[in-house]
């Protein structure tokens, strides 16, 4: 749970970044690669975690620039250009309408009693807990992943070195 405002918005920045270099790899035709027949696609996952940062603003936030559809486009980039927006807009509501204080303040979410602070863990952990089933999906769809939190296996190559099994 962050305490602090200053917390959230230096980890958000970073894990957003990270995401949206994840989107930005993504091709139109990887966005069809299923988990399997009867589960989500990449495609269906990566609009999840454009959509899902508007569950914020159940919580009281005002974000300005949220996707209006609820149906995923068919373009890659229209996706990444969507999660970019969204993303710097939670930033923003967070920045201007919470503070150190707001993040105690306790919320109904999903039928339990959440702080703020907790909340917006739970945002990032979120986040990465997709991103990492994204990043299966685009290797079975032929996709270079970029580096994550550390170098992928074409950047090991590229450095010279024997990359990790």
């Amino acid at each position: 749970m962050y305490t602090k405002l200053e917390q959230f918005l230096t980890e958000w920045k970073q894990e957003a970044q990270i995401t949206e270099a994840v989107m930005r790899a993504l091709t139109d035709d990887s966005l069809l690669q299923p988990i399997r027949e009867d589960r989500r696609s990449l495609g269906t996952l990566a609009w999840h975690l454009v959509s899902s940062i508007g569950y914020m603003a159940s919580l009281g936030l005002s974000m300005d620039d949220l996707p209006d559809q609820k149906e995923r486009p068919a373009s890659a980039v229209e996706i990444a250009e969507a999660y970019s927006r969204s993303a710097r807009s939670l930033e923003r509501a967070v920045q201007e309408q919470w503070s150190d204080e707001t993040l105690g303040q306790s919320q109904q979410v999903m039928g339990e009693e959440w702080q703020n602070g907790a909340s917006l863990r739970f945002t990032i952990m979120h986040q990465a807990h997709h991103r990492g089933q994204m990043t299966v999906l685009m290797r079975q769809a032929g996709l270079v992943v970029p580096e994550v939190y550390g170098p992928n296996y074409e950047s090991w190559i590229e450095k010279g070195m024997v990359p990790l099994d």
